[in-house]
């Protein structure tokens, strides 16, 4: 009888797609990673303050991940060359802020 894994291993593969063109809309890229499988998640990231593109994002995939990181890194979009890898888990940038004002006399 086969298990079902733990909800907590991901299925999906996580990619990350640089040297996006500003113009580039999450449709656009979803159809482009969609020749080569499953996408189940496009995620264009925008700048917090302006909301405008950060040239960057991420698409989840559950089949053909592979394929598609080799077959479109490099390919150019909106005349930019795409930089196009598995995803790192993003590190801890450590404790912050805080703080206020220090007297050093």
């Amino acid at each position: 009888m086969a298990t079902k894994p733990p909800q907590s291993w991901s299925l999906f593969l996580n990619i990350f797609v640089g040297n996006l063109p500003f113009s580039a809309t999450e449709d656009e890229v979803r159809d482009l990673f969609a020749q080569h499988g499953q996408v189940d998640r496009t995620n264009l990231i925008t700048d917090r303050e302006t909301g405008r593109p950060r040239g960057f994002g991420f698409v989840e995939m559950s089949s053909g991940g592979e394929e598609a990181i080799a077959a479109l890194n490099g390919v150019e979009l909106g005349g930019r060359a795409l930089n196009i890898n598995e995803a790192k888990p993003r590190e801890s940038r450590g404790g912050g802020g805080g703080g206020g004002r220090r007297n050093n006399w």
